[in-house]
């Protein structure tokens, strides 16, 4: 059973990669050549040579993207469909459809969007080489911090679900993931290092492309693999799941 459902959800991966390869080309590409034509033209003005090509713009814009997108797709998909076959029927009454795309929605808010709003997505010409590692460093540390509060809303939430039912127990462990991410996020340092002249509609519609890349491949995979899941197991699914990891 598990085996079908790691396979439905590489699928359904698959096909996340590829629509959000379609949207990466159409909306975020042209952002990436307009910050790579700046900073040719950075470049040129400081009198420096320009950097070989080692991999032409075109194959990293299309067979690159897109094979790396696909790839990322299966990959993510098959681990997606793990974490179901675990928590389907240990979510209260939670179907198939329902309980994809839940944690679908989990996925994206404490893996991207927590993350990107105190260290955003940046284009080529944006950053500083000199603090590349600090800005990395920085960007998983928040991650980490995102999932780990995740993980104990979700605690949260069980432990208060008996006294205090669902929907007020789900409220409480909402309220204390945000204000938990707010304060962290507040505590940690701020990275600006967008150079003078810079477009702030390229920067801003970048950054609107690359959250709308991920919020396309959560949706198709949280919704997708619940209809799969859901025509594969029908009723009596969860209680066999449950069954098989204990």
């Amino acid at each position: 059973m598990v085996g079908s459902l790691l396979l439905r959800g590489m699928l359904i991966g698959v096909l996340a990669g590829l629509l959000a390869f379609a949207f990466a080309r159409t909306f975020g590409e042209p952002q990436i050549d307009a910050a790579i034509a700046f900073e040719e033209q950075a470049s040129q003005a400081a009198g420096e040579a320009p950097e070989p090509e080692l991999v032409s713009r075109g194959t990293q814009a299309g067979l690159g993207l897109g094979t790396g997108m696909l790839v990322f797709g299966a990959a993510v998909g098959g681990i997606f469909a793990l974490v179901f076959a675990f928590a389907y029927g240990r979510l209260g009454s939670l179907g198939a459809r329902a309980t994809s795309a839940l944690l679908a929605l989990a996925a994206f808010v404490s893996l991207v969007l927590v993350p990107q709003i105190k260290y955003p997505a940046n284009p080529p010409a944006v950053g500083s080489a000199e603090t590349i590692d600090v800005r990395t460093t920085l960007f998983f540390l928040m991650l980490l911090v995102s999932v780990a509060a995740l993980a104990a809303a979700v605690m949260l939430a069980r432990r208060l679900w008996a006294q205090h039912g669902g929907w007020n127990a789900t409220l409480i462990a909402a309220a204390t993931f945000v204000g938990v991410v707010a304060l962290i996020q507040f505590a940690m340092p701020s990275i600006d290092e967008v150079p003078i002249g810079f477009s702030p509609e390229v920067l801003w519609r970048f950054r609107i492309a690359s959250i709308g890349i991920h919020a396309i491949f959560w949706a198709v995979i949280g919704l997708g693999f619940g209809i799969l899941a859901e025509k594969r197991f029908g009723e009596g699914g969860a209680r066999r799941l449950a069954r098989s990891y204990g």
